[in-house]
């Protein structure tokens, strides 16, 4: 138990080298002039602010010369723990053992923690980092003015007082917790693969017409016959220039209408299983929905012309707009890509608030294709999308699973060897 565990500091267990405890540069050392296409990757927010463990990827870069000589006290590598202390407060991130860059520069608003391996395990730091201890911990020493961040920000990091189990009993509980983060990410990267295949296949149908290209041209379009011979050979002029023979151009007005969200303030607003949309995709849950699912969200106010798929019964609230689709077009999978298709955020309301003005948007031209392209589309479509709402609904799962399993194994009071057997982890 964890009574029976010594405490000790960040700071007793950090690596016997200099700078193994480290905040980023101060103020503007690391300035936007600085960045470069390619070189050392520069550590920010973004890279920690996610449900990964580590966001290995859009990153600005400065020169390698540059990070040699003047920054070399910021360097992060593999297993090195790190946080912000400025801006996006609350979020961990732990530089995997496989990762796309060697070295990693922090940037202004980083610290990082380098572990003495001997006495703390990198990954079981994290967890309880990301813990309620942990994360109360940090929060209690924020400041509110300005912009919210860690008073002491390097001293308050090094006297964080942690349990210290011994050191295999450290790497069981970061193995139980690291297994179920990893089933999550694998099932993130399958449903990103999803949704990639999804709009990949729209592109390829109703943006480059590659089959109707390749009929046309007497190359075999790489369908099978049923579905390559829905295609025409032709290509005709219209306003939006050359379109497959027998498809139409619609105003968006001629297949949907962009339905108002409803107000729901979140302190009125009911436990339950219906995710609550505002501009910016899901804020919340409430018990009634406002539409039935699965449908087309598009953000109104705040953060205009943002579109987001949901999957069941769902509530939108007063920012934003929902898809109601019209008999031309019954597919709302081919909706949800061609509304993704334009660049919505500039059909602005005229007004001081950032806004999609919904007749803009109707007035908009699309090339809809024939009623069987459209039914075969939806069709193979709406597998994948099924498939990745099923795979959202495991990951909530083990989410679920996690966060009840942390706090227990972090504080002693489940067992590593009940844990284990319970998400089927050996050692």
């Amino acid at each position: 138990m964890s009574g029976e565990w010594p405490t000790v500091t960040i700071g007793e267990c950090a690596a016997n080298e200099p700078y193994a405890t480290q905040i980023g540069p101060f103020g503007e050392k690391i300035r936007a002039e600085m960045y470069t296409p390619a070189g050392a990757p520069i550590l920010r927010g973004t890279n920690v602010n996610t449900a990964e463990r580590f966001h290995d990827a859009d990153f600005v870069f400065m020169d390698k010369e540059t990070s040699e000589r003047d920054f070399s006290k910021f360097v992060c590598e593999a297993d090195d723990v790190i946080l912000c202390h400025k801006g996006t407060l609350g979020r961990i991130g732990i530089i995997p053992k496989r990762n796309r860059y060697q070295k990693y520069i922090m940037g202004n608003s980083m610290m990082k923690v380098r572990c003495d391996k001997t006495r703390l395990e990198p990954l079981y730091l994290y967890y309880w980092l990301t813990s309620r201890d942990g994360q109360d911990y940090l929060f209690s020493r924020v400041s509110q003015v300005g912009v919210p961040q860690i008073q002491r920000p390097l001293t308050t990091l090094r006297e964080a007082k942690l349990p210290c189990p011994p050191l295999p009993e450290q790497r069981a509980i970061a193995r139980i917790l690291g297994t179920l983060d990893d089933k999550i990410e694998l099932n993130r990267r399958m449903n990103e693969t999803l949704e990639e295949m999804a709009g990949t296949l729209f592109k390829s149908w109703f943006v480059d017409f590659d089959p109707v290209r390749a009929r046309a041209e007497g190359r075999d379009p790489g369908l099978p016959d049923a579905i390559a011979s829905l295609f025409p050979d032709r290509f005709v002029d219209s306003e939006l220039g050359q379109i497959p023979e027998g498809w139409r151009v619609r105003s968006f007005g001629d297949l949907l209408e962009l339905a108002y969200g409803k107000a729901l303030k979140a302190e009125v607003r009911n436990d339950g299983t219906i995710p609550v949309f505002g501009s910016n995709g899901q804020i919340g849950w409430h018990d009634e929905p406002l539409a039935a699912g699965p449908g087309i969200v598009i953000g109104r106010k705040g953060n205009p012309g943002t579109v987001t798929w949901a999957a069941t019964d769902f509530f939108v609230i007063d920012t934003g707009f929902y898809v109601v689709p019209k008999s031309p077009c019954p597919s709302l999978h081919f909706l949800f890509h061609a509304l993704r298709s334009y660049d919505l955020a500039s059909l602005g309301a005229d007004s001081a608030v950032p806004g999609l003005n919904r007749n803009f948007v109707y007035m908009s031209m699309q090339c809809l294709p024939d009623p069987l392209v459209l039914e075969r589309f939806e069709k193979i479509v709406r597998v994948w999308s099924e498939r990745g709402t099923s795979i959202d609904g495991e990951s909530g799962a083990l989410v679920a699973m996690r966060d009840a399993l942390l706090p227990k194994l972090i504080s002693g009071a489940l067992r590593v060897k009940d844990a284990a057997k319970y998400i089927g982890v050996t050692f």
